[in-house]
């Protein structure tokens, strides 16, 4: 399951189908967004309602929404109590979007398998935070979207996309809205 079925939720499931698996997606605006109706990556989009039923009905839930008043503690203790045991959570987003006390007792009790964490609550981690500890646990320091080629392609997408439509007057791809908060 895909909490946050963006640019990046996307990304990942180009993985996920190459990989054979089953991919839901959970997204903000499913009836405003026909695309992602016929999403050949995605074989059911929710919208947010529907988080419970994709903690339930997955293997792995990537955690990639943005962070939002809506969206804070989003994968909290009741919706971590839907997972199978042999889930794991993969949070590439915002370390707020779950209760991480919740998680690590989750972690720490086994109700699931494990978890990757590519972002916190607090960051650095606190060295006495019990996640370190825990051997179902894998954590990175914020740097998933540090790949080999995210600076030349952020480059290229500013220069030959979106200047050439600013200097043109026309939209821009991927503009920030204020009101959704990213």
């Amino acid at each position: 399951g895909i909490v946050g079925y963006g640019d990046i939720g996307r990304a990942c499931a180009r993985l996920a189908k190459a990989y054979g698996m089953r991919v839901l997606g959970l997204k903000r605006n499913v009836v405003d967004d026909a695309a992602s109706l016929d999403d050949p990556c995605c074989d059911r989009v929710y919208g947010t309602e529907g988080l419970g039923e994709v903690m339930a009905e997955s293997d792995y839930v990537l955690v990639a929404a943005p962070l939002t008043e809506a969206t804070r503690g989003m994968v909290s203790a009741e919706m971590l109590g839907r997972c199978k045991s042999s889930a794991v959570i993969i949070n590439v987003g915002r370390g707020p979007l779950i209760d991480e006390e919740a998680l690590i007792e989750a972690l720490s009790s086994n109700a699931i398998k494990g978890a990757g964490l590519d972002v916190m609550t607090v960051e650095p981690l606190p060295k006495e935070s019990p996640l370190w500890k825990l051997d179902n646990v894998l954590l990175s320091p914020h740097n998933m979207d540090m790949t080999l080629t995210f600076m030349r392609e952020s480059t290229e997408f500013f220069v030959n996309e979106n200047l050439p439509r600013f200097l043109r007057g026309e939209r821009l791809l991927n503009p920030v809205d204020k009101s959704a908060g990213y």
